[in-house]
């Protein structure tokens, strides 16, 4: 392992486009080197590199699937013989299925079983092996999780339930890694962008615009809005654990 540098370190998940572009980039501003992990998607990982690296960040690429224990295992090695150190892990890593909605016989048991193997598995496996040095740096982890982890919605089954268990992991391993380790979550509403694009696909201005007139806020969720708060819980906070915190605008309190 490399000596530890003075500069704190972060890893994100999931990190070329985004909720873990927006955290990556946030956590560069804010001072840390950030390791940024992805799967497929290495030229948007890239560029995601370079401007962070413009704030100042050194910068580490890991190309991983979060669901591969192995990789998972070599990715910390690499994180912690590059920086020494890790003091922020952003679970953001995640995936979904495709399905008719209502139709249960649309869904595929092997997207099922994928959606959980990112989703639980991975968010667990990249957990378990951050956890030795997020104990050295008394450091702190936030969770991507959703609202349709905490009540009914269009997504997909496994989504929803991938996310209800992300909720209850989040909680239980709170409980488990503390006093040395924080770990809270983060519940988006429906964001803006290319994840919800793919979803609602043809009817994604339609049912947004819609969504954004029965939000008090009047407006639907933003990754940089998920990301202020993300920071809030990596800055501040200090003795907050086990929290799930709903960004919707206030959607879910006033239905």
């Amino acid at each position: 392992m490399a000596t530890p540098s003075t500069k704190r370190a972060a890893l994100v998940t999931g990190a070329a486009s985004g909720i873990g572009r927006a955290a990556a980039l946030a956590l560069a501003r804010a001072g840390y080197h950030v390791a940024i992990n992805y799967s497929k998607s290495e030229k948007e990982a890239k560029a995601v590199a370079e401007e962070a690296g413009r704030s100042g960040a050194r910068t580490l690429l890991c190309r991983c699937d979060v669901a591969d224990e192995a990789g998972v295992r070599a990715m910390l090695t690499t994180v912690g013989d590059e920086f020494g150190r890790l003091d922020v892990l952003i679970n953001n890593a995640g995936t979904t299925a495709a399905w008719k909605p209502k139709d249960l016989e649309s869904l595929s048991l092997e997207d099922w079983d994928r959606v959980f193997a990112v989703n639980v598995r991975g968010l667990f496996q990249v957990t378990r092996a951050a956890v030795p040095l997020l104990r050295v740096s008394k450091g702190c982890i936030v969770n991507t999780a959703s609202i349709v982890g905490l009540r009914p919605g269009p997504q997909p089954l496994p989504y929803a339930a991938s996310k209800a268990a992300v909720i209850n992991l989040t909680k239980t391993l709170a409980y488990n890694l503390g006093p040395e380790i924080r770990v809270n979550a983060v519940a988006p509403g429906w964001m803006e962008g290319d994840w919800m694009q793919r979803m609602l696909k043809d009817k994604y201005e339609e049912l947004m615009g819609r969504r954004a007139k029965l939000t008090p806020l009047r407006r639907c969720v933003t990754a940089e809005d998920v990301v202020e708060t993300m920071m809030s819980l990596v800055q501040s906070n200090r003795f907050v654990t086990g929290e799930v915190i709903v960004i919707d605008g206030g959607f879910s309190s006033s239905t």
